[in-house]
């Protein structure tokens, strides 16, 4: 009798994760430190959760920045495809993101994932952290898997660009969220971008809403409340998730995911875009 495999398409406990022992499984280590852009592979090649790849999310999960593009710009789609393969995905393989605790690097590369068409793929409920809490080994190890060919596309109707928005924004046709911190959104505090504030009419939805004191993500009735809050009576095919490069706008459209409240959109450019041309307008509160 043949035992069919569970398939994870948003979160992933550490005790599941353990218990798969699957060969057909990608584990991807996304940590990264916005302050400290080498601990992620560092912190890596210290400990990692047995037969993990690392991914960088300035060199794997973004492209180049250009002078007119955000901090996090997402990559050409033949680099992105050639990554996904390095790292073994075919469309018969189940990934699994992780970072250190929150899931917001681990969300990107769930969204860039759901973005190329592969729905299996889920990101372990608080992240590393909850791994080694649960007494789970690590192994430092360097390890690789055997390439594939990743024949997923782009699903253009996911994302948009700031021209687009600009004109949703115009016509009211579309509900912009930011998943900044309520200060960074509201123009204090702001150390990362060299302009404080927001979107003009965007609403605040600090992606740490989403989870529990322990870094955990919320039950999904309990997402689904805070985000019917969020949205009044917006359906979530008119919301635009953003933040200040397009990462953490990830974690936002996977809550909504698991709240059982798709189809929203990604602005990857996000704030440090938006404020690249003096000529959009800005607003602080």
């Amino acid at each position: 009798m043949t035992t069919h495999r569970p398939t994870y398409t948003t979160l992933i406990t550490p005790a599941q994760l353990a218990a798969l022992g699957d060969a057909q499984l990608a584990i991807i280590d996304c940590r990264h430190d916005l302050a400290r852009p080498a601990w992620g592979a560092g912190a890596y090649r210290e400990g990692h959760i047995p037969g993990a790849l690392f991914a960088s999310l300035d060199s794997d999960l973004s492209g180049p920045v250009d002078p007119g593009s955000g901090r996090h710009p997402l990559p050409a789609p033949q680099v992105l495809q050639a990554s996904f393969g390095r790292w073994g995905i075919g469309e018969d393989v189940q990934v699994i993101a992780y970072d250190e605790r929150q899931g917001s690097i681990a969300a990107r590369l769930w969204w860039l994932l759901r973005f190329y068409g592969h729905r299996a793929v889920a990101v372990l409920d608080g992240g590393l952290a909850a791994w080694r809490a649960a007494g789970l080994p690590l192994s430092s190890e360097a390890v690789g898997r055997p390439q594939r060919i990743f024949n997923g596309h782009p699903e253009p109707q996911r994302v948009l660009g700031v021209d687009e928005l600009q004109e949703g924004l115009r016509r009211g046709s579309v509900l912009l969220i930011d998943a900044r911190t309520a200060d960074r959104f509201a123009g204090r505090n702001e150390t990362l971008d060299p302009v404080a504030g927001h979107v003009p009419g965007a609403r605040n939805h600090p992606f740490t809403s989403n989870l529990d004191p322990q870094g955990r993500w919320l039950p999904a009735a309990r997402l689904r409340e805070l985000w019917r809050a969020s949205l009044g009576d917006t359906p979530p095919s008119a919301v635009v998730s953003m933040c200040g490069s397009g990462v953490t706008a990830c974690h936002n459209l996977l809550a909504l995911e698991i709240a059982g409240m798709p189809g929203a959109r990604l602005y990857a450019g996000s704030w440090s875009e938006w404020i690249r041309d003096p000529a959009r307008p800005v607003t602080r509160d």
